[in-house]
C-alpha cells in the first residue's frame, strides 16, 4: 500500500525518493494551456482507481463516496483529465420555476424604497402582502438587478468548516490599509481550529522579504504549520506568472507546507480571518487608531486581548489562547532536499522551468527552475508534483498543459 492511499485525509497527497530520467531535450510543437481548479479528493482518487491497487468498492468505501460517484470520476477523467474532474457549477441549465416578473418587479420597488433593507426584512413584508418567497430567491433577485454591493453578494455559510487541532491549517491575509497610513494594513495569520492569532504584524509592505521576515520569526515561535490558505495576492501568488507561485510560495513549500489558494473574488473562503480583521477594525473604530511608531504597539496588545482574555462564541466561550498549542513541526531555515517515495519517477526541471519530456519541450514554473519535480502516469496523462502538490496535468497526445490554480478542500460533494 502507498502513503498515498494509507493517508488520503491529509489536505494534500503526499509523494515522499530520487533519481533522474533523462529524455534528449527537442522543442515540440504549440501546446494547448489551461487552467483549472482541482477538487484534490477527486484526484487522489483517480490515482488510486487507475493503479487497481484495491477495488472499486474498498476504494470508494475509503474516500467515503458511493460507487456510482466513484466509477462517475473515473469515466470523467480517463474523457477529459483534470478539467473532466474539476468541481462543476450546480446551478440547473434550466429555471422552470422563475419568480414571475410582476413579483420580482415588486421586490425590486420595495428595496428601492427601503435601500437599507436587506432580503430577509423585505421578505417579511412580501409575506404581509401575501406573497410567499424563500429569502435566498429575494436576495438573488436583488443581485441580477445590481442591487447589491459585491462585498455582500455573498451567503453565509449554513454549516462552518474547521479544522480537527490546532496548527492543521492557518489563514493568511493582509488587513485592509484603511486607518494605517500605508500602502498595506498588518499581516495577519490565524489558526484555523482555535481562532488563535499566531500573528499580527505591521509589514506596511507587500515585498516578499518582508512577508518572509514575520513568516520566520512566527515559525520560529509557534512552529510551522501542516497548511496554510491565502488568497491570490502579492506577495504569494503573481498574476503574470503561468502557475501563479513566487519564490516565497516556493520557499513555503519546502517547509514541508501544504499551500491552499482561495477562490477568486471569495472572500469567504477565509472567513475565520475576515471576520479576525472585521473584530480589529471594531476595535479600532471605538479605541482610535494608532499613529506613527505606536502602530506595533497597539496591535501587539490587542492580539493579546484576542488570544488570552476575549471569550469566543464557536470555542464554547473560551479563549483561542486555551485551544491553541504550538505545533511539533520545527522551523527548519536550510531545509534539506525533498524527499520524494523511493521508485518515484523524477526530473529536475531546466533553468527557465521547463520540463523536456518525451521529446517535448513542457513549461512547467519559472518558480521552479532547477528543482526536482515527480511525474505520475495516469490515464495516459502526466501529473506533476512539487513537494506536496500538484502543479501540472501533462496530456502527451493532445499536447495540452493545464496548471492547477487552486486546490479546493475541505467536505466534498459528490458530485
Amino acid at each position: 500500500m502507498t502513503s498515498f492511499t494509507r493517508c488520503y485525509q491529509d489536505i494534500l497527497y503526499t509523494r515522499p525518493g530520487c533519481g533522474e530520467g533523462g529524455d534528449r531535450p527537442r522543442v515540440g510543437a504549440r501546446m494547448a494551456w489551461g487552467t483549472v481548479d482541482v477538487d484534490e479528493q477527486r484526484v487522489r482518487f483517480v490515482v488510486c482507481a487507475s493503479r487497481r491497487e484495491k477495488t472499486m468498492e474498498a476504494l470508494c468505501r475509503e474516500f467515503q463516496v458511493s460507487r456510482p460517484t466513484g466509477y462517475a470520476w473515473l469515466r470523467r477523467y480517463q474523457v477529459g483529465g483534470l478539467v473532466a474532474v474539476a468541481e462543476r457549477s450546480r446551478r440547473p441549465r434550466h429555471s422552470p420555476a422563475r419568480t414571475p416578473v410582476g413579483i420580482e418587479q415588486r421586490v425590486v420597488e420595495l428595496r428601492q424604497q427601503r435601500p437599507d433593507w436587506g432580503a430577509r426584512k423585505l421578505q417579511f413584508v412580501l409575506e404581509q402582502e401575501g406573497v410567499d418567497l424563500p429569502v435566498i430567491t429575494v436576495h438573488r433577485i436583488l443581485v441580477r438587478h445590481g442591487l447589491v454591493r459585491p462585498q455582500d453578494r455573498h451567503r453565509a455559510a449554513t454549516k462552518r468548516f474547521e479544522r480537527g487541532a490546532p496548527n492543521e491549517l492557518w489563514q493568511m491575509d493582509f488587513k485592509s490599509p484603511v486607518g494605517w497610513d500605508a500602502p498595506v494594513g498588518p499581516l495577519s495569520l490565524l489558526d484555523d481550529h482555535s481562532r488563535y492569532a499566531v500573528t499580527l504584524e505591521g509589514t506596511w509592505s507587500t515585498r516578499a522579504e518582508a512577508v518572509r521576515e514575520c513568516l520566520e520569526a512566527a515559525f520560529t515561535q509557534s512552529g510551522v504549520p501542516e497548511a496554510m490558505l491565502m488568497d491570490h495576492g502579492t506577495p504569494w501568488w503573481n498574476m503574470r506568472a503561468m502557475t501563479g507561485w513566487t519564490w516565497l510560495t516556493v520557499w513555503l513549500m519546502k517547509q514541508g507546507i501544504r499551500m491552499h489558494f482561495s477562490g477568486y473574488r471569495h472572500p469567504q473562503t477565509q472567513g475565520k480571518v475576515e471576520r479576525f480583521h472585521g473584530t480589529l477594525e471594531a476595535a479600532m473604530r471605538r479605541r482610535g487608531t494608532p499613529a506613527g511608531e505606536e502602530r506595533q504597539a497597539w496591535l501587539d496588545a490587542f492580539r493579546y486581548e484576542y488570544n488570552h482574555v476575549r471569550p469566543h462564541e464557536a470555542l464554547g466561550m473560551r479563549t483561542p489562547a486555551s485551544v491553541w498549542s504550538r505545533s511539533a513541526k520545527r522551523y527548519q531555515p536550510n531545509p534539506p532536499a525533498w524527499e520524494y517515495e523511493v521508485g518515484a519517477e523524477v526530473r529536475k526541471l531546466h533553468a527557465e522551468g521547463q520540463l523536456y519530456l518525451e521529446g517535448r519541450r513542457w513549461e512547467i514554473s519559472r518558480a521552479l527552475a532547477g528543482e526536482w519535480v515527480e511525474l505520475i502516469r495516469v490515464e495516459g496523462r502526466i501529473l506533476v508534483y512539487y513537494c506536496r502538490s500538484l502543479v501540472r496535468e501533462l496530456d502527451p497526445l493532445s499536447q495540452r498543459s493545464t496548471a492547477v490554480d487552486r486546490w479546493l478542500s475541505g467536505p466534498d460533494p459528490e458530485v
